[in-house]
C-alpha cells in the first residue's frame, strides 16, 4: 500500500491533475464561475462563425479581458489556498491515526442501519405490487393480503415516505417496524384459534414479509453481508482511517504516499518524538501568553489567569498521558515519570561518581536490556574423517547453557538446528564446537575437532557466515563452519554501535566505545557505553536537555572521521564515527530523543557520498524526503503545529466528516462512525481544541442539515447542547472554566435557531417524523424543546411555557395537516389549479362535489387515527391534546353540516349514500371523542387507566 519506490512520472502527472481539478471550492462561486466561463466560449464561438462575414471583426475591450483574467486568477489562487490547508490538515490527522496516545476507538455505539435508497424504494415498491398482483410464490390468507394492501397503500406509496428516505434517515429496520405495528393490531382483532397462538401467527407474517421485502435474493448470504458491515461500522484499521480521512479531505492516494513516507508515520520512535516537541512548543506557547497577556477575550477579566493555567493543566496531561505508553516489555514503572509538570533535572554523571547524597539520577535497574540470540550451524568444510564417524557441534552464549545440534554423519556435516538464548549483555559472545564421537572403548569424552568464538552485536547481518575455526595441535586442516547468528534489538534499545567520544563529566578519554541509546521513559533517555561480557553500563549520561548537531572535523583527536556534539548549558560532548552513514543515524536518533526544536541537517558536503552508500535506511529517508521535496509537501511537513489556528482547522475536519458520513451508506441520523469519532477526539485532545468549541461547531453544522431536509436525531443535538449549555453556564463539563465571549455569543444565537427548528419540527410532526419514524424522535424532540427552554441547567423551564409552546404549535399543525389533506384531495388549490377546472368542466355537479367533501372527510378522519397511532407522545399532556383535537372536532362538524346541506338538494337515490357515509363520519367522530375522553384526567390518571 505504502511502497516508497513509486514512479516519478505518475507523481508528476497527477500533480498536474490536482492543480487542475481536485478542489473544493464553494459550489455556488464555483458554479457561477464555471457558468460564466462556458458562456464567454459560446460567444467566443459565435464570434468566429460571424469573422467568416465581417472584414474586421471586433476585438474585446481590454478591460473585459483584464477582469476575465483577473477573476480567472482569484478562482485558481483561492483553490490552490484551499488545497494546501487541506493537506496541512491531512498531516495533522494522519498523525493522530499513526501514533494516538489519547483517544480509542470507542466499542459501544449503537449500531447504524444501512439505509434505503431511492432506487430501492422503488424497488420494495415493485415487489409488493407483485405481491399484491399474485405474481410471486408466498402462499399467504386473506388477513394478510389485506395487511399489506394496506400497507402498501398507506405507507409504501406515501410521499411523506420518499421524503424520509430523501432524508437519508429510512432504514430496512424502519419498514419492518411500521409494518409489525400494524399487524400486531389487526393480529390481536382476530378471532382466538384453538391450537394457533397469536404470536405464531404474527412471526408466520413477519417471514412472509420479510421473504416480500428481500424479493430473489440469496437468504444464505444476507446474514453474512450484515456481518461485514457491521464489523466495518464498528472498528476500522490504520489503513481504513488513512483512506478514510484521504475522500473526506480530497487527498490524492500518490500525495499520501508522499506524506506517510516523510513523515515516517510507520517509525513510532519518530511520532513520539513529534509529540513531545509539540507538548513543548504548546508550553511556550501558554508561557508567552502568561506575559503578553494576548489571549481571547473571556466574560470575566479573572479567567484570564485561569486560561493559562488550562493550558499547563492540558499539557500535563497530555505528557502523563504520553508517559504511560509502555516503552519496553520490562520495566515500566519508572520514577522518571512526569506526573508534575517540572520533569527531573538533567544529569550526566559517570557511575563511579554517584553517591548517595546526589539528586535523583538514573540507576542501573533503569536501563536493563534484554537481548534474544538465534544461532543456527548450518554445515561444516574441510572435515577429514572417514564417511561412518559422527559429528555434532556444541553452542553457549557468555558461559551459560550449552546446546547441542543433532548428530551427523562426516562425509555430509550438515545441519538445521536453530539454538534460543537470553541475554543482558549488549556485547555477548558465542562459541561454537566442533566434536567427533570417539571410537575407542576406553574413552569417556568425545574428540574435540575446533572451535570458534563469535562476538555479534544488534547491528550485525542476519546472513549466514563462514567462519575459521580454531583447531587442535594433531589436527592440521583447516576447517570452516557456516553459521547464521541473529540478534533483537529490545524495545527500549534505540540505537547502538561503535563511537568515539570525549565528555566533562563522562567519558574523558576519547577512545572508541560501544554505546547504546536506551529509552528509560516517554521523556527519560540515556546514552550508555558498555564493555564485553557486562550487563550494566559502564557509564552513562541522561541525554534531556541537550542539543544534538553535526559538528566540522576535529583535527587534534586521533580516531574518527565524521563529528557530532550534543551541547548544554555548561557542558559539551564530542563524538564521532567512522562512516558517514552512521553519523546521520545517530544524530537522527538523538534529535528524536532530545526533544529539541532544532533539527539538524547534514553538511552538504557530504550529501553526495552518503547517496553513493549502500545502506537502504539513509538512501530511504533520503529519497522520500527529496520526492516530497519535489512535490511541495516539504512545507506541511516541516510547518510548526503551535503555528496553527486549530480551532478554525478542526471546524473545516469535522464539516467536512460530518458531510462524508451523511452521503455514506448508513443511516446515521448525524452520529458518526466510531473511527471518526476516535480521529476528532484524538485532534482536539493533541491540538488543545476546547470542548465547547467543538459541540458549538458540530450543532451548527446539525443544525444547518436539519434545516436544508436531512434526518438529524434530535438525542444528539441534545447531548451536545446540553454540553455547551453546561460550559456557558459554568458547570465545567470538560474541567474547562473559563468562557469567552465568543463561545457566549454563538452558544445564544445556536439556542435561538434551534427554537425555531423545533418549532417548525413540532408544528409539521407528520412530516418531520412520518409514521413515528424514527423510532423516539418526536419524543426527544418534545424533551430537547424543554431543555431549550430552561433559562439555566439547574431550573427547569415552566410547565405554562413549554404547554403554551407546543400548544401553539399543535393549533399551527392543524392547520398545516388539513392544507395538505385538502391539497391532496384537490378541494383546494392554487389559483391556476382551479382556473384549469374551471376550463375543463364548466359547471362540477353538486353530486361531484358531495363525492370529493366526502372523500375529504375519510382522509381528515385517517389523518387523525395515523396522529393517534403513530405520534401519541403529542398528546401525553392534556392541555395540548385539547387544543389540537377541538380544531380537528370544529372541523369535523362543519363539515357533517356542509354534507347534510348539499344532500339536501339531491335526490332520494343520491340521499341514502350520505346518509350511511354521515352515520360513519359521527361514528368515526364518536370513537374520536371516546377515545379523548380522558381530558379532565391527570397525566398520571390517564395512564393509569390506559393500562387498565
Amino acid at each position: 500500500m505504502l511502497d516508497p519506490s513509486s514512479s516519478e512520472e505518475d507523481s508528476e502527472n497527477e500533480t498536474v491533475e490536482d492543480e487542475t481539478t481536485d478542489t473544493l471550492s464553494v459550489p455556488s462561486q464555483t458554479g457561477t464561475i464555471r457558468t460564466s466561463a462556458s458562456s464567454n466560449d459560446s460567444l467566443q464561438a459565435q464570434t468566429r462563425g460571424q469573422s467568416m462575414s465581417i472584414t474586421r471583426p471586433a476585438s474585446p475591450s481590454p478591460s473585459v479581458i483584464s477582469e476575465k483574467e483577473r477573476e480567472e486568477a482569484e478562482r485558481l489562487e483561492r483553490e490552490e489556498e484551499d488545497r494546501k490547508k487541506r493537506l496541512q490538515l491531512y498531516v495533522f490527522v494522519a498523525r493522530c491515526v499513526a501514533y494516538p496516545f489519547n483517544a480509542k476507538q470507542p466499542t459501544d455505539m449503537a449500531r447504524r442501519q444501512t439505509k434505503v435508497t431511492k432506487q430501492q424504494l422503488e424497488t420494495i415498491k415493485e415487489r409488493f405490487r407483485a405481491f399484491i398482483n399474485g405474481e410471486t410464490q408466498i402462499v399467504a390468507d386473506e388477513a394478510f393480503c389485506n395487511a399489506v394492501q394496506s400497507y402498501f397503500e398507506v405507507f409504501l406509496k406515501s410521499d411523506r415516505v420518499a421524503m424520509m428516505v430523501q432524508s437519508g434517515g429510512c432504514s430496512s429496520n424502519d419498514f419492518r417496524e411500521v409494518f409489525k405495528n400494524n399487524i400486531e393490531k389487526r393480529v390481536r382483532s382476530l378471532p382466538e384459534i384453538d391450537g394457533l397462538s397469536k404470536e405464531t401467527v404474527l412471526s408466520s407474517w413477519m417471514s412472509k414479509f420479510d421473504a416480500i421485502y428481500r424479493g430473489e435474493e440469496d437468504l444464505r448470504k444476507q446474514p453474512q453481508r450484515l456481518a461485514a458491515t457491521a464489523a466495518s461500522e464498528l472498528i476500522l484499521s490504520k489503513e481504513q482511517l488513512y483512506e478514510m480521512f484521504q475522500n473526506i479531505l480530497g487527498v490524492k492516494k500518490f500525495e499520501h504516499q508522499l506524506l506517510y513516507n516523510a513523515c515516517q508515520l510507520d517509525n513510532a520512535d519518530e511520532q513520539a518524538a513529534q509529540i513531545r516537541r509539540e507538548l513543548d512548543g504548546r508550553l511556550q506557547q501558554a508561557e508567552m501568553i502568561a506575559r503578553t497577556r494576548r489571549g481571547p477575550k473571556f466574560i470575566v477579566k479573572e479567567m484570564e489567569g485561569m486560561y493559562v493555567e488550562e493550558l499547563r493543566s492540558a499539557v500535563n496531561l497530555l505528557m502523563a498521558n504520553l508517559e504511560s505508553l509502555p516503552v519496553s516489555k520490562g520495566n515500566t514503572d519508572s520514577k522518571y515519570s512526569i506526573q508534575k509538570l517540572k520533569r527531573a533535572q538533567n544529569t550526566a554523571v559517570s557511575m563511579m561518581e554517584v553517591t548517595e547524597d546526589s539528586e535523583p539520577t538514573l540507576s542501573k535497574s533503569d536501563v536493563v536490556l534484554s537481548f534474544t540470540l538465534e544461532v543456527v550451524v548450518m554445515e561444516v568444510q574441510g572435515l577429514k574423517l572417514s564417511g561412518n564417524r559422527i559429528v555434532y557441534c556444541t553452542m553457549e552464549v557468555d558461559g551459560g547453557e550449552k546446546l547441542q545440534t543433532d548428530q551427523a554423519e562426516a562425509s555430509k556435516p550438515c545441519w538445521d538446528t536453530q539454538g534460543d538464548f537470553t541475554t543482558t549483555h549488549p556485547l555477548p559472545v558465542v562459541k561454537v564446537k566442533l566434536y567427533t564421537e570417539s571410537t575407542g572403548v576406553l574413552s569417556i569424552d568425545d574428540t574435540l575437532l575446533g572451535k570458534v568464538v563469535i562476538k555479534p552485536t544488534p547491528n550485525s547481518p542476519k546472513t549466514p557466515e563462514w567462519y575459521k575455526m580454531t583447531t587442535p595441535k594433531h589436527i592440521t586442516e583447516q576447517i570452516k563452519i557456516k553459521i547464521a547468528i541473529k540478534m533483537d534489538k529490545p524495545q527500549n534499545m534505540k540505537y547502538c554501535g561503535w563511537l568515539y567520544a570525549l565528555g566533562k563529566t563522562v567519558w574523558k578519554k576519547w577512545k572508541k566505545r560501544f554505546f547504546v541509546l536506551v529509552q528509560v521513559s516517554q521523556y527519560t533517555f540515556a546514552m550508555c557505553s558498555y564493555r564485553e561480557k557486562k550487563a550494566d553500563p559502564h557509564e552513562m549520561m541522561q541525554i534531556d536537555g541537550y542539543t544534538v548537531d553535526y559538528t566540522d572535523l576535529v583535527t587534534d583527536l586521533d580516531g574518527g572521521k565524521h563529528f557530532f556534539n550534543a551541547v548544554r548549558e555548561g557542558d559539551s560532548i564530542i563524538f564521532a564515527t567512522d562512516e558517514e552513514v552512521e553519523r546521520q543515524l545517530w544524530v537522527q536518533a538523538l534529535y528524536r530523543a532530545t526533544g529539541q526544536s532544532h533539527k539538524p541537517v547534514p553538511p552538504t558536503t557530504h550529501t553526495v557520498a552518503t547517496a553513493s552508500k549502500s545502506n537502504t535506511i539513509i538512501s530511504r529517508m533520503q529519497g522520500d524526503a527529496d520526492r516530497a521535496r519535489k512535490h511541495g509537501m516539504d512545507e506541511f511537513i516541516q510547518a510548526d503545529p503551535c503555528k496553527f489556528d486549530h480551532a478554525n482547522l478542526f471546524e473545516i475536519l469535522q464539516r467536512q466528516t460530518l458531510d462524508h458520513r451523511l452521503n455514506d451508506s448508513y443511516s446515521c441520523l448525524g452520529w458518526f462512525s466510531p473511527g471518526q469519532v476516535f480521529v476528532l477526539d484524538e485532534y482536539c485532545a493533541r491540538y488543545g481544541v476546547r470542548g465547547c468549541h467543538r459541540h458549538l461547531c458540530y450543532l451548527s453544522d446539525l443544525l444547518e442539515r436539519a434545516e436544508g431536509g436531512t434526518m438529524i436525531d434530535p438525542t444528539l443535538i441534545h447531548y451536545s447542547f446540553a454540553f455547551c449549555a453546561s460550559h456557558i453556564h459554568g458547570n465545567r463539563p470538560d474541567g474547562i472554566g473559563t468562557v469567552t465571549q465568543l463561545e457566549r455569543e454563538k452558544f445564544e444565537e445556536i439556542k435561538d435557531n434551534l427554537r425555531c427548528l423545533l418549532e417548525y419540527q413540532i408544528t409539521n410532526f407528520r412530516y418531520c417524523f412520518p409514521f413515528g419514524r424514527p423510532e423516539g424522535a418526536l419524543k426527544a424532540t418534545l424533551s430537547l424543546l424543554e431543555r431549550v427552554l430552561m433559562k439555566d441547567i439547574v431550573t427547569p423551564a415552566p410547565q405554562e411555557e413549554v404547554y403554551n409552546t407546543i400548544r401553539k404549535c399543535l393549533q399551527n399543525a392543524a392547520l398545516v395537516n388539513y392544507e395538505r389533506v385538502s391539497s391532496y384531495a384537490k378541494i383546494e388549490g392554487n389559483a391556476e389549479d382551479l382556473k384549469k377546472e374551471t376550463l375543463s368542466m364548466e359547471v362540477m355537479t353538486p353530486q361531484r362535489k358531495l363525492e370529493e367533501l366526502m372523500h375529504l372527510s375519510e382522509l381528515c378522519i385517517d389523518v387523525l387515527q395515523q396522529n393517534e397511532e403513530h405520534h401519541s407522545e403529542l398528546y401525553k399532556k392534556s392541555k395540548v391534546r385539547d387544543t389540537f383535537i377541538h380544531g380537528w372536532l370544529v372541523v369535523f362538524v362543519i363539515m357533517s353540516v356542509i354534507l347534510w346541506l348539499m344532500a339536501s338538494c339531491l335526490s332520494i337515490c343520491s340521499h341514502m349514500p350520505v346518509l350511511l357515509f354521515l352515520v360513519r363520519l359521527l361514528l368515526s367522530l364518536s370513537s374520536v371523542t371516546i377515545t379523548y375522553s380522558f381530558h379532565s384526567l391527570s397525566f398520571a390518571q390517564y395512564r393509569h387507566h390506559r393500562w387498565r
